[in-house]
């Protein structure tokens, strides 16, 4: 995937700093959301047309790296 910058910002003006989609006050949590609820992606894009295809598979690269630096901390 191209570089997340291109599509995510991150800026404590927008959302609190939650991660969005770059030019939208759509956050990466939102996309997840509805992703979770079942919405397709083409409901998804019908509803928030300002969003594209490139914006939601974004958000699941970005999710999936974030994961990916989680450590568990056991007591």
């Amino acid at each position: 995937m191209k570089e997340l910058a291109q599509y995510i910002s991150i800026d404590p003006e927008i959302r609190f700093g939650k991660p969005c989609i770059k030019g939208t006050r759509i956050s990466i949590g939102d996309i997840l959301s509805w992703l979770g609820s079942g919405m397709s992606h083409e409901e998804i894009l019908e509803d928030y047309p300002s969003l594209k295809e490139v914006d939601i598979k974004a958000a699941l690269f970005f999710a999936a790296k974030r994961e990916t630096m989680v450590k568990i901390v056991t007591g």
